[in-house]
């Protein structure tokens, strides 16, 4: 089985000019000093130590054997460097960033091969200097020991710089300025970032291609997973963002349903939820599939309905507009196609009023994508839900629940809500990227535990037809979109729609 991407153009990530934001013909290095520049600004000082400790190599419990490794996204920001025991130091008002690398001695090499030599790292990334770690703590100590020694900024107060034994000198360290001052510079990208989520998406559109082109031949959620894996190691990368969704018939309703070995005999169709890293940036791409080359009634209408709920929202999705504006017209289409089914009942108004969709769409509707999969939303929230102590966070999935739908739409109604600050930080920007991902799910445990006694909402759900439904399981479209200055972008080229459609059938020819 041939698991290579072919790609109509020849990625162009490495001849980008990320030392600034422009695009250009020369060869560069990870772009380390434009985002500590970028952090600085946000920190807003003009002295003091920025210091950043990588992750260090870690043993499993009760064993000789290492964690797998996964550098520690803040440190990565700054230096790019992906391996085991290092450090970045950034000394502020000189503008000048060390990477502190360890020295692996000769008999390291015969077991564990070599990391790259302070040299190469000088080649590889954009930083004034490579020193070696058994340095770091004298360079520490001089610092420290400067009549007036600035500020030493670090993200938690359990990663403050060890001096080395013994020492007399003090740093005026600072706990609590970095984390949202890197958050901010993090969420909108550089062009050398959105090279590296547009390669990301490019791997695993093809992965998801290919496993459209072999479903009908398939028997086991597993061996989904198995090309997803098999196509991304082939083109360069074995590290998925986050662990791979493949969820038949009832296990789609799950979220994050990750056991993947059920049967895929009898069901309607299949989640699949999988995205790779490219060089430690994140992809994120969601396709539902029919498992008998068409779609059965239900499922088809429920994914047409999930389909106008992204087509439309993409095309929301521009500099200037709010996150919450998008999911509450996301949250629109679907009342409106479940009405249409008569799933819901009831007056449109009262359904709304009531928030009851959300029992079926009870997530939001994406999030940032960059070093996480979940990236960082800067300092605020998607949305604040007054009333109910409900916060989302527009990084990270949330759940939804009726009374946080409908607070949402009271804030849109509502000028007096939020202030004029907080809503102007909130709005989407310029080479962000999110995802769209709108869902309908048909879990029993939830709808049954939670809706069907509650008086609010039982009497707006047929539930008598939405015992039709339940195999159905859930549908849900996602995909990776750059804001652009005029628009966005769509990067995920995943097929989608009729297009689907004719990927899974031809391939079983």
């Amino acid at each position: 089985m041939d698991y290579n991407l072919v790609l109509e153009e020849e990625f162009d990530a490495l001849c980008l000019d990320a030392r600034g934001d422009d695009v250009s013909t020369s060869r560069i290095k990870y772009p380390a000093k434009l985002h500590a520049r970028k952090v600085v600004r946000e920190l807003d000082v003009d002295d003091g130590l920025i210091y950043l400790p990588g992750l260090p190599e870690i043993p499993l419990e009760d064993s000789d054997q290492p964690r797998l490794f996964r550098q520690r996204r803040y440190f990565f920001y700054i230096t790019g460097a992906n391996f085991e025991d290092c450090a970045a130091t950034y000394e502020i008002r000189h503008d000048r960033l060390t990477l502190w690398i360890p020295y692996v001695e000769p008999r390291q090499v015969l077991w564990f091969g070599s990391k790259p030599s302070a040299a190469e790292c000088k080649r590889q990334y954009d930083v004034d200097e490579v020193r070696y770690t058994t340095q770091l703590s004298k360079f520490l100590r001089s610092f420290a020991a400067s009549p007036s020694p600035p500020t030493t900024y670090i993200l938690h107060a359990n990663q403050a710089p060890d001096l080395g034994h013994g020492s007399q000198s003090h740093l005026r360290v600072d706990d609590s300025l970095l984390l949202p001052a890197m958050d901010r510079a993090r969420v909108v990208k550089s062009a050398y970032e959105v090279a590296m989520v547009r390669r990301a998406n490019d791997i695993s559109s093809a992965a998801h291609r290919k496993v459209a082109e072999r479903i009908l031949s398939l028997k086991n959620e597993r061996e989904i997973e198995a090309i997803i894996q098999a196509v991304c190691t082939a083109n360069g990368t074995r590290s998925q963002a986050y662990p791979i969704i493949a969820g038949s018939g009832a296990n789609g309703s799950t979220l994050h349903y990750g056991s993947n070995n059920s049967s895929l005999k009898g069901k309607q169709c299949v989640v699949i939820d999988a995205g790779c890293e490219w060089n430690c940036y994140a992809s994120d791409i969601t396709r539902t599939l029919p498992l008998s080359g068409s779609w059965a009634p239900r499922a088809a209408a429920i994914h047409a309905i999930v389909q106008r709920m992204q087509d439309e929202c993409i095309a929301r999705v521009r500099p200037g507009k709010m996150w919450y504006e998008i999911h509450l017209h996301a949250a629109s289409v679907g009342l409106e196609g479940l009405l249409k089914l008569g799933i819901l009942k009831g007056s449109r108004e009262e359904v709304a009023r009531a928030g009851t969709v959300a029992a079926f769409f009870p997530h939001g509707l994406g999030h940032h994508v960059g070093l996480e999969v979940h990236d960082v939303s800067g300092t605020l929230p998607l949305a604040v839900a007054k009333g109910h102590g409900a916060q989302l966070e527009f990084g990270k999935r949330a759940m939804v629940t009726p009374s946080v739908l409908a607070d949402m739409a009271r804030m849109s109604l509502s000028q007096g809500v939020v202030s004029i600050e907080e809503r102007k930080r909130q709005r989407l920007q310029p080479n962000m990227i999110v995802t769209v991902e709108p869902g309908l799910y048909f879990c029993r445990e939830y709808l049954e535990g939670y809706f069907r006694d509650d008086p609010a909402h039982a009497h707006l759900i047929n539930w008598d037809l939405l015992e039709d439904y339940y195999d159905v399981g859930g549908v849900r479209i996602e995909d990776c979109i750059l804001v652009t200055d005029d628009g966005n972008e769509n990067l995920t080229a995943a097929p989608k729609g009729d297009e689907l459609l004719d990927v899974i059938n031809k391939g079983s020819r």
